[in-house]
């Protein structure tokens, strides 16, 4: 398959790279051209900047830009691409953001977080696909399955759905590896300490329900703990974690109280 990458981030880098063993990225399209350049040479594909350079040749052309930048891209390479498939890799952008304006339309959401530092096992990695045709909807199927073994059908709704739970499982879950951090390194004990109960945590939710493996003071309610911790956080200035300690807390509580 002949792919054109819209966008040259983190998704569209791990994606292309992903993808060129066993199918050919003809182009890298960027606002800026020095970025297209980067990915494209590693690639063998060329690198453009304006949408009146793109290839109408491809089979597939796969917009990886901000969700905020989609239908703003969508809207100006559509005209120079009327026939070809034209997808996203958004978790939280509906299908119809591109089916607006463009008849072929369709999803590939791969359910991960990317980073430049970090490889992806995109064998393991869940793959979302949805489009507004079904003879393109099995060509997206087949792309997915040249990537991964776990590939699903989900549409907008559930995709939508599933992404605000990644935002809860991924990143609010590093935010708060990050305020752990700031709160040891505030008096110089050493955050690897907590390396084994981070893994222990995510192992157990993994392989339970999360809700069974709830521990600590909130879930128990200790109300003396509770209130240490909310002066050690006040004694330090830190009135921000405060407010998220009390926010968890009581969550945690209610949920322990009233479904428990």
């Amino acid at each position: 398959m002949k792919i054109t990458m819209i966008g040259s981030g983190r998704v569209a880098t791990h994606l292309a790279l992903a993808l060129q063993h066993q199918h050919q990225i003809v182009q890298v399209f960027s606002r800026q051209l020095a970025h297209a350049e980067k990915l494209a040479q590693q690639l063998d594909a060329q690198a453009i900047s304006s949408p009146a350079q793109l290839d109408p040749q491809v089979d597939l052309v796969i917009v990886t830009v901000s969700d905020q930048a989609i239908s703003e891209v969508v809207q100006a390479i559509t005209g120079y691409l009327p026939q070809n498939l034209i997808i996203h890799t958004s978790g939280s952008t509906n299908l119809t953001v591109i089916e607006d304006m463009h008849a072929r339309a369709g999803v590939f959401y791969p359910l991960q977080t990317f980073s430049f530092e970090r490889g992806v096992d995109w064998l393991e990695t869940p793959l979302f696909v949805e489009a507004a045709q079904q003879q393109d909807l099995e060509t997206l199927i087949q792309l997915a399955n040249s990537l991964s073994n776990r590939v699903y059908q989900y549409n907008s709704k559930q995709r939508q759905t599933l992404h605000l739970a990644a935002v809860f499982a991924c990143n609010f879950s590093n935010y708060c590896y990050d305020m752990a951090q700031q709160i040891v390194e505030a008096e110089q004990v050493d955050f690897s300490l907590l390396y084994p109960l981070i893994l222990e945590t995510a192992d157990k939710a993994t392989k339970n329900n999360p809700k069974t493996m709830q521990t600590g003071p909130a879930m128990r309610g200790d109300q003396n703990i509770l209130k240490m911790h909310g002066q050690l956080l006040a004694g330090a200035d830190r009135k921000d974690l405060q407010n998220i300690y009390v926010l968890l807390s009581e969550g945690i509580f209610k949920r322990h109280q009233i479904n428990g």
